[in-house]
């Protein structure tokens, strides 16, 4: 039997490079193999942009046209808005109360992101549970496997702490541990080698970028700095450029070639950095026009949407009955007399 996954990003920005290696391209493979619920995160958003919704909003459409050029394909895939369904609400509800306050507070990721975004003393409590939030998402939809990043593995962790608790608890098997699915890639660096690709730090490379915005970005790419002339041997250690090939080129013989050339000396910083425009533009292009095409049908792409959406909130609805019949909280208040008897 094919296995569930669940998987999503937070519509704040057109999606990236970073988001390709790290989650996307496995999403194209793996909905070949699995089943597979892809959910636009608008409410996980709302949790640090609650006073710009128009910013969450406004990102909806771009996420989904990045899915839909990309590859992943809606009669595959069930790509579906999160707030749109309720019953993922609810969920969250009834899981708060399988964790502490103190535990979520001591989550590594959310004290990450917290400090990240400078908000240790104006955190908010919508942030401070998305954790549950999060496992609501997964075990709503039975997912068995999560497509995550190593920064996000503590979230997974708590989602199955939280799933055992619960179990345990009402003495159930209803809700389903998930294991993690990890790229080959899980963080890309930015173009200066400092941080990961990012939307807030504006060092992204996003699917519609020009060849011209490729061309800018790659020409300031930091390499060795200490590699003043074309003769002098190189170090590909720390050299963006190189990273940026071993995520992106499909021609390992001839990376690994550059870079003992790159080594030895001869081979220049402006020689390597062309090969790799001429990498991401063929990786991009393609993508590019594909976005631009559905771009200009908009009925067909928000069909998508909708149907998708109608997909899971019945599938949400099929879950929840399950659990709160686990719980007893499964009222029949046509025949109330007889049920609070038993």
């Amino acid at each position: 039997m094919k296995k569930r996954i669940l998987t999503g990003d937070r519509p704040t920005g057109q999606l990236h490079l970073g988001h390709y290696v790290g989650s996307l391209k496995n999403r194209v493979e793996l909905q070949n193999k699995h089943e597979q619920f892809v959910m636009i995160a608008d409410a996980q958003a709302l949790t640090d942009n609650y006073d710009h919704p128009e910013k969450v909003r406004s990102n909806i459409m771009e996420v989904l046209l990045d899915y839909l050029a990309i590859g992943i394909d809606p009669s595959k895939s069930t790509i579906f808005i999160q707030s749109q369904v309720p019953q993922l609400f609810e969920l969250t509800f009834y899981l708060l109360n399988m964790v502490t306050y103190n535990r979520l507070k001591h989550n590594p990721t959310v004290k990450a992101e917290m400090q990240q975004k400078g908000m240790e003393d104006t955190v908010t409590a919508g942030f401070m549970i998305y954790p549950v939030s999060q496992a609501a998402d997964i075990t709503l939809f039975s997912a068995e496997l999560v497509p995550v990043g190593a920064d996000q593995a503590p979230i997974l962790e708590q989602t199955n702490e939280i799933v055992r608790r619960f179990n345990s608890v009402y003495h159930t098997d209803v809700l389903k541990e998930a294991q993690p699915l990890f790229s080959d890639c899980p963080r890309l660096v930015g173009p200066d080698g400092k941080a990961k690709m990012s939307k807030s730090l504006g060092n992204a490379i996003t699917f519609s970028a020009s060849f011209k915005e490729i061309e800018e970005t790659v020409k300031k790419m930091y390499t060795d700095p200490e590699h003043l002339r074309v003769q002098d041997p190189g170090k590909i250690e720390g050299n963006v450029v190189f990273m940026y090939l071993d995520a992106f080129d499909p021609d390992k013989i001839r990376v690994q070639e550059l870079k003992e050339h790159y080594q030895r000396g001869g081979l220049g910083d402006m020689t390597i950095k062309r090969h790799l425009m001429q990498v991401l533009e063929e990786l991009i292009g393609p993508i590019r026009e594909r976005r631009h095409q559905f771009k200009q049908q908009t009925s067909m792409v928000v069909d998508v949407l909708h149907e998708g959406t109608l997909n899971a909130k019945k599938e949400g609805a099929r879950k929840l009955d399950e659990i709160k019949e686990a719980m007893k909280i499964s009222y029949r208040l046509q025949n109330l007399t007889p049920f609070f008897s038993v």
